[in-house]
């Protein structure tokens, strides 16, 4: 008898799940394919095929040659959408501090000092919410309605003020009145940033993850998980809800106070102790209000080992409530009638900016010290400046904070005076004094920072001199070109510049803590503006000072214009608001735990849907995956991968290329992405590999080791360009890709089908049952259970799977 002829085996199903970097692209460039079909999501991010692949699961013969289904997810619209994208400018210094929160070192059996940690982050974000709020009651009650419309010289040049002049003197015309008007801007600020916060919250944040096979703590029973790989990591309903009270009563709290506090030193000084006592009696109660608003930011941080579902029901409704009832009485005891009230000077009580500053750099300092003593108790060379990472960009985001706050100010207050620099006129309209110190310490940090711009240039050159011999021996036998060499060795030299970025922060970040206390403390001293504080001194110092403030006037009033043009443009123009877009891309990963106005976190919508797709696509078809990762999208894919349950792990890849997970994530947020969180997931995924360029900008090595029988998670450095000079298949010059066109590379293929061959054989697909119904419009034929019934069954069983718990 012949020997039986064995029937060839079938690979089964396959998925490569591409995922986009920053920027964002389109299905048609992702797929290569002009025809393509969204198979679900929605317009803000859907998963999309090509229309031949539609149905690729029903069709066993599609899989017979292994090549795996690709499918594009795009999420890009999550963050350069619709023109309401543009007002996300303003809430750059929220979405830095946000950062500084995920920034803080590695830490074991340290819970006291982790919370600590987040407790002062999420103190420096409340003083953000009080200084917004604070220059915004400074433009409109301080300059607008009490000096402007209480100097006759400013209200005679604008008519839109005439009614509340106190030359013409009519009923609005009394400066309490006149501040519980102008009142209406700030709190409708206020309003505005609870409006976005809350919707943007339903729009992008409000995705439950799946449950899986997870227990308690995130752990299938084998250890806790890593912080990304809990159940509650990407979802903190309830501790953004809690914030977002709290800051909403603050910001109606600041502004409350803004009027009552005027009104009552005026009654303190007048005749009536009836007034005199409302006034006190109402100045403790918003100093009750703030003490319960600090007590709510301390009192509860977020919760991951769970999948928090409740909200502070009595928090979340009575204490916005109770801070807008305090400034209805504000604004109702500042309009009694005070005949002989009369404007002169600025505000009272305008030492609020010192109280700030002095809090932040406090706060900061704080913040320092417990960052220092997390990293000290587990240092690791790769984390930036020594743990301090996260107070640099805390401190960065209160700089932020008081550009644009004494911007706008600034920008003001030269147009209610005229020409003359704020603070310096014959009848002067100014700000109060240290902002006009702050904007005058801008000129010194900017000559300051020539010095690091130009070491860096020069080690940049000298390294593209070095690494010229370099790059012709990786191109042995190729006939060398100086100027390719020098091209291809400048462009390395500068994508090495990404890791010289924490010493720059670090430079700004020290440079702006003792600047600005100069600032303060030369405020406090001279309680005048730089230009007259040093009047009669050595003229060149009188000169330098008068330069300072004037250039630290325009450039500050000069920035907070480039925001509201760049605003403006992103509004009108889509690929301006991408472009911004990108920004956020980056900053906006991370969840809202310290701010919770900030840019809303694009992950909590992007990692459930990668988790759900996973997970019922495995469980539907029992095939393998490639989850494929670029940029960006290889961080998101990472996250993904952590949440999802163990038993769909192991039929999943995961291949990632100019991935920043370990060059940007694993240094500057390394409790998270670290060398510990990376290795446990090189053990827990079946097989990963990492694909990088040494002229790569953002991309890099992941520096994870081989470990048992999993090899080394980095591929060797891609040669880039492919080809050096001219050759028969390839006649034209090779571009240098740098960060772009990864699969463009031929190793890039042969990876992705090394991958497939590790995972384990993907279970049969069953034989399509022949219908005789006519496919229906928008489905396959005879539907989706008589095509596939198993499939079918196998959806309904993830999907209660992941659903439940």
């Amino acid at each position: 008898m012949p020997p039986a002829i064995p029937e060839p085996t079938r690979p089964g199903a396959a998925l490569e799940l591409l995922v986009h970097g920053v920027g964002g692209t389109t299905p048609e460039l992702m797929l290569d394919d002009p025809r393509t079909v969204r198979v679900t999501g929605d317009e803000t991010a859907a998963i999309y095929r090509r229309t031949v692949d539609q149905y690729a699961e029903e069709d066993p013969e599609r899989f017979a040659d292994g090549r795996p289904v690709p499918e594009a997810y795009c999420w890009c619209n999550l963050t350069s959408g619709n023109g309401a994208r543009a007002l996300w400018l303003l809430l750059l210094p929220f979405m830095v501090v946000n950062l500084a929160h995920w920034m803080r070192p590695p830490a074991e059996r340290q819970a006291a000092t982790v919370r600590l940690y987040g407790v002062l982050v999420r103190l420096v974000a409340l003083t953000l919410t009080v200084l917004l709020t604070a220059a915004a009651c400074e433009v409109a009650l301080d300059l607008t309605a009490w000096q402007c419309a209480g100097s006759a010289r400013c209200a005679g040049n604008r008519s839109w003020l005439g009614f509340m002049s106190a030359a013409q003197g009519g009923w609005w015309s009394q400066p309490g009145r006149r501040l519980a008007l102008a009142a209406a801007v700030p709190a409708a600020l206020v309003g505005l940033l609870w409006y976005l916060s809350n919707r943007t919250w339903s729009a992008y944040e409000a995705q439950r993850p799946p449950r899986g096979d997870m227990d308690g703590d995130g752990a299938p029973g084998n250890g806790p998980r890593p912080a990304l790989g809990r159940p509650g990591f990407w979802y903190g309903r309830r501790l953004v809800a809690r914030l977002r009270a709290a800051h909403t009563a603050a910001g109606f709290l600041t502004v409350a106070a803004a009027v009552a506090g005027a009104t009552a030193r005026y009654d303190r000084h007048a005749a009536g102790t009836g007034r005199e006592v409302l006034g006190w009696a109402l100045e403790g109660a918003l100093l009750l209000g703030g003490v319960v608003v600090i007590w709510v930011v301390c009192r509860r941080g977020r919760s991951e080992k769970r999948l928090d579902n409740r909200l502070d029901h009595a928090v979340v409704t009575w204490l916005p409530g109770a801070s807008i009832a305090l400034l209805v009485l504000a604004v109702l005891y500042a309009g009694w009638s005070r005949p002989t009230w009369r404007s002169a000077g600025t505000l009272p009580g305008d030492t609020t900016f010192s109280v700030i500053a002095l809090a932040q750099g406090a706060l900061v300092l704080a913040l320092a010290a417990v960052a220092l003593r997390l990293y000290r108790r587990a240092p690791h060379t790769r984390t930036v400046l020594r743990g301090l990472g996260g107070p640099a960009v805390a401190m960065l985001a209160c700089a932020l904070g008081s550009v644009m706050s004494g911007g706008v100010a600034q920008r003001v207050a030269d147009w209610l005076d005229g020409p003359a620099t704020p603070g310096t006129g014959g009848e002067p309209i100014g700000p109060p004094v240290l902002l006009s110190w702050q904007a005058s310490v801008i000129p010194v940090l900017l000559v300051l920072l020539l010095v690091p711009a130009a070491v860096l240039a020069l080690r940049t050159a000298l390294t593209a001199r070095r690494l010229a011999p370099v790059v012709e021996a990786e191109y042995e036998g190729e006939r060398p070109d100086p100027v390719r060499t020098r091209r291809i060795a400048a462009t390395r030299a500068r994508a090495a510049l990404t890791d010289a970025a924490p010493g720059v922060v670090g430079i700004v970040a020290g440079a702006t803590l003792l600047l600005g206390a100069a600032a303060l403390v030369g405020a406090w001293a001279a309680e005048t503006v730089p230009g007259k504080a040093f009047e009669g001194g050595h003229p060149f110092v009188e000169s330098a000072a008068e330069a300072a403030q004037a250039l630290g006037s325009w450039l500050i009033g000069f920035g907070f214009i480039l925001f509201v043009t760049w605003g403006r443009r992103a509004y009108k123009d889509a690929s301006a608001r991408r472009t911004i877009g990108i920004l956020w891309d980056v900053g906006t990963f991370w969840p809202r735990a310290a701010h919770p106005f900030a840019p809303p976190c694009y992950a909590e919508r992007a990692v459930p849907d990668l988790t759900w797709r996973m997970s019922s696509w495995t469980r539907r078809t029992g095939g393998r995956l490639v989850i494929s990762g670029h940029s960006q999208g290889s961080v998101l894919a990472a996250a993904a991968v952590w949440q999802l349950p163990a038993a769909t792990r192991r039929r999943v890849a995961l291949l990632t290329y100019g991935s920043p997970l370990e060059r940007l994530y694993g240094r500057w947020f390394p409790a998270y992405f670290g060398s510990r969180p990376l290795a446990s997931l090189h053990r827990e995924l079946h097989c990963w590999r990492n694909l990088w360029r040494r002229t790569d900008p953002i991309g890099g090595p992941v520096n994870v080791p081989a470990e048992g029988d999993k090899p080394e998670v980095d591929h060797r450095a891609l040669r880039d360009p492919v080809v050096y000079g001219r050759t028969h298949e390839h006649p034209l010059p090779e571009p240098i890709l740098g960060h772009g066109d990864y699969q463009a590379d031929p190793v890039f293929a042969k990876e992705r089908t090394v991958l497939l061959d590790r995972l384990p054989p993907a279970l049969p697909l069953p034989a399509p049952v022949p219908v005789p119904e006519q496919r229906t419009e928008g489905g396959p034929p005879g539907g989706a259970d008589a095509a596939d019934p198993a499939g079918a069954a196998g959806d309904a069983q993830g999907s209660s799977g992941t659903s439940s718990g």
